[in-house]
């Protein structure tokens, strides 16, 4: 059978929005299927069946934890519990604690302080309990690893060890993040929009958060289509995964399918980095068929700030088929791929926005 793949976003329906990515792609005479995040406990059951049902397998391969907020990490429980889950694959920072121990002053017991990281991730310490009760195998995603045909090009061992010591979720911290999360929501919903021309972008000065940037980039080339899949990974991360593209054989800028981080936030990228990866602006809008990649954003329609207007805009401002998961799930495929019955075409472009958020 010829080389093929099917790669899915499917939808979280939440004010949050979430991931919940599969792929079932085809080398050789072997079939595989990659799981990427899961959404959340109320997703899983879904999800599931969209698994069990288009790719006709009680089987994945391998799973990977891009990072662990509960949006990508906690739906994956419940098919960890139930599937034949060949690999898992995530970072758990309590396996580093003679390395980030030191910078710890608090703390004297290896024990205390790897209690302490558990409780600060629970959806991840959750997903090491089941698998070390069903014997599934954890392998550690750093900069370099192979998961199949996907390369990781983020984060590299030493960058992820220096956000795990620096990350907000240590208990001296944990209070006021808590309270600046409230006032994030309160500002978010009062934000203003600007009129802006072709081309003009403003993105945010502000970093994401560190969790985002532990993120797991990673990258395939699959039936001659090069797949960049980024989580919620931010400035700092997608540097360091366009550092390390050549490497891997991506010679950047050119990507065919890039999934936008983080829902489509704004703190996540920058007019540079989108030259970086994607290209340089383009003298107009592309007439429909003509576009150079598919920009694939997991965003709810229930979320009210995502995707954000300036992420649109640069996607388009660089030629980009813009595709959601606001209404429904999507699938996007090369190679002789099976019929899906209920699955559609999937229509036409995203307005391009004509303001920018303030």
């Amino acid at each position: 059978m010829a080389d093929f793949y099917e790669l899915d976003f499917f939808p979280v329906h939440t004010s949050k929005s979430g991931d919940a990515i599969s792929i079932k792609y085809q080398l050789g005479n072997r079939w595989s299927v990659h799981v990427i995040d899961g959404g959340y406990t109320s997703t899983a059951d879904a999800f599931a069946k969209h698994i069990r049902s288009n790719y006709g397998t009680n089987r994945i391969n391998r799973m990977i934890v891009t990072h662990p907020d509960k949006d990508h990490a906690e739906g994956l429980a419940p098919l960890l519990e139930t599937f034949e889950v060949e690999q898992l694959w995530m970072l758990r920072p309590w396996q580093y604690i003679d390395e980030v121990m030191p910078h710890f002053a608090r703390y004297t017991n290896p024990d205390n302080l790897r209690r302490t990281l558990k409780e600060a991730y629970p959806y991840i310490d959750r997903l090491e309990q089941i698998a070390n009760r069903r014997g599934i195998p954890i392998f550690e995603p750093f900069q370099g690893a192979a998961m199949g045909p996907f390369t990781v090009l983020a984060p590299s061992r030493s960058r992820y060890l220096q956000l795990v010591v620096e990350s907000a979720k240590t208990p001296q911290q944990s209070q006021a993040s808590k309270l600046s999360f409230g006032l994030d929501a309160f500002l978010e919903a009062a934000r203003t929009f600007i009129k802006a021309g072709w081309g003009h972008e403003k993105f945010s000065d502000e970093p994401t958060s560190n969790e985002n940037e532990m993120s797991v980039v990673q990258y395939a080339h699959i039936c001659d289509r090069k797949i960049l899949l980024t989580g919620d990974a931010g400035r700092d991360g997608l540097e360091e995964a366009a550092n390390y593209a050549p490497f891997v054989g991506l010679h950047l800028p050119g990507v065919d399918l890039f999934q936008v981080p983080h829902h489509g936030g704004r703190r996540n990228l920058s007019t540079a980095l989108l030259n970086r990866l994607l290209g340089p602006t383009l003298p107009g809008l592309l007439p429909a068929g003509h576009e150079r990649f598919v920009a694939m954003i997991s965003s709810a329609k229930e979320d009210i700030v995502h995707p954000r207007k300036a992420v649109v805009r640069g996607l388009l401002h660089r030629g980009a088929m813009v595709r959601t998961t606001e209404e429904y799930a999507f699938c996007l495929t090369a190679g002789v791929t099976p019929q899906r019955p209920g699955w559609g075409p999937l229509g036409g472009n995203v307005p391009y926005p004509d303001e920018n958020e303030d």
